[in-house]
Formats: structure tokens, C-alpha cells, sequence
């Protein structure tokens, strides 16, 4: 594969992201200028958040609220050759077209190791573990800005959570994933809004009984209910 014949898709799944949104698209814009494209998928914001990202990307398209249905959606309507999900509040690094689209000469899939962008000490501790067991396991997770082939990606399990999982367990059939060492940084607002403990706690509990065999749909009430 010639990585200069390439164009990336990058699919931003967005709700409720006006406070962010444009700094997100911002930070993109010196992809689009070497023409790759990006298209935000709203799930429904009520705060403007299609409006304020509709001059900064190629595309805003509408589709049911939920992350894996809106990354499909994006999918769809993407004409590059590789698909990149990233999520709003997640930035990549420079360059990272070139680091991708070289991933992608030998691995039909991908990941970044991830940062995240925290005081707390213990959040520090959390994105060395989230990618060493990516490397140990080759699961992905959203927050580590996936990437695929075109050609190989058959779409996320359209499930109420943990679709990263169940779409990396799925593309380790196709070969395992590209984890490359340079990091994007993520926001920790998820950690610290609900205490950071607490939530490593959380995510660790939904994890387990998802290992477990517990439906997407019974863990995303947990989520969501969870103070």
C-alpha cells in the first residue's frame, strides 16, 4: 500500500460538545490542509454543537444518539480510505497522518498509546495502564483514537457500551493492531467529575462483568446512574 495515495476520514462522534468542539476542529485543520477529511457525527446535541463545527470540518451529519451508531454513520458517509475515530475531547499528535497511514503499509488496524490530560497523580498511572494491557491484550479502547483500513473495517457492534472492546476483539481476527508508542492526550473531565477513584473503580466493575458475560444495555443504566 502507497501511504501517499491515502486519504484519512477522521470521525468525530459529538454530543452536547460546544464548549470544546471548536478547539477539537481546530487542532484538525492541519489535516484537512494536507487532505484528509473530517466529519463530525452529532447524537443530538441541544447546545449548538452542530452549528459551531459546521465552518471548521467537511461534513456535519446527523444520527441516532450513541457512540457506535454514530461512528458507523460517520463511516458511511466517509470517502477516504482509512477511518479514524476520535473522540471530541481527545487531540492527536503532530504528524499523526504519517504515523497512521505508515501503520497501515503492514496492519489493517490501529492505536495510539494514550495520555491523559489530568492533575490527579493516579490519572497518570491510568493511561500506563490502559496501554500496556492494550499491547498485552491488543484491545483498544475509544480514547486511544483507533484507526482501519477501509477495506477491513465491518463497523462497530451498534451496543449500548464497551463497542471499542467488542470491535477489537472482532478486528484481532483480521491481525493484530498497530500500537503506536507516540500518544494522543485525552481529557480527564470523565475521571474527575465523578472522582477519579471512584470511576477507576466503575470502569474496572463494568469491564469485569462485561468479561463476564452482562448485556451492553444493563452496563450503560450502571453507567449512567452511577453519582
Amino acid at each position: 500500500m502507497d501511504a501517499r495515495l491515502i486519504r484519512l476520514s477522521v470521525v468525530v462522534p459529538a454530543l452536547n460538545e460546544a464548549r470544546g468542539i471548536a478547539a477539537a476542529l481546530q487542532a484538525l485543520e492541519p489535516l484537512r490542509r494536507r487532505g484528509h477529511e473530517v466529519i463530525v457525527v452529532d447524537g443530538g446535541s441541544a447546545d449548538g454543537t452542530p452549528q459551531l463545527a459546521r465552518a471548521l470540518c467537511d461534513r456535519v451529519i446527523a444520527a441516532p444518539r450513541g457512540r457506535a451508531l454514530q461512528m458507523n454513520a460517520g463511516a458511511r458517509e466517509a470517502r477516504g480510505d482509512a477511518l479514524v475515530f476520535l473522540h471530541a475531547d481527545t487531540r492527536l499528535p503532530a504528524l499523526a497522518d504519517e504515523m497512521i497511514l505508515s501503520s497501515l503499509r503492514t496492519h489493517v488496524w490501529g492505536r495510539f498509546d494514550v495520555q491523559i490530560d489530568a492533575r490527579h497523580p493516579l490519572l497518570k498511572l491510568v493511561g500506563c495502564a490502559m496501554n500496556l494491557r492494550s499491547r498485552l491484550t491488543g484491545i483498544a479502547t475509544g480514547d486511544q483514537a483507533i484507526f482501519v483500513r477501509r477495506d477491513a473495517f465491518g463497523g462497530f457492534p451498534e451496543i449500548a457500551l464497551m463497542e471499542d472492546i467488542a470491535f477489537s476483539k472482532a478486528m484481532k481476527r483480521a491481525g493484530p493492531p498497530a500500537c503506536l508508542a507516540q500518544r494522543v492526550v485525552t481529557s480527564g473531565r470523565r475521571w474527575e467529575s465523578r472522582g477519579v477513584a471512584r470511576t477507576i473503580v466503575l470502569m474496572w466493575r463494568l469491564r469485569l462483568m462485561y468479561f463476564l458475560g452482562a448485556r451492553p444495555e444493563v452496563l450503560a443504566r450502571l453507567y449512567a446512574n452511577e453519582p
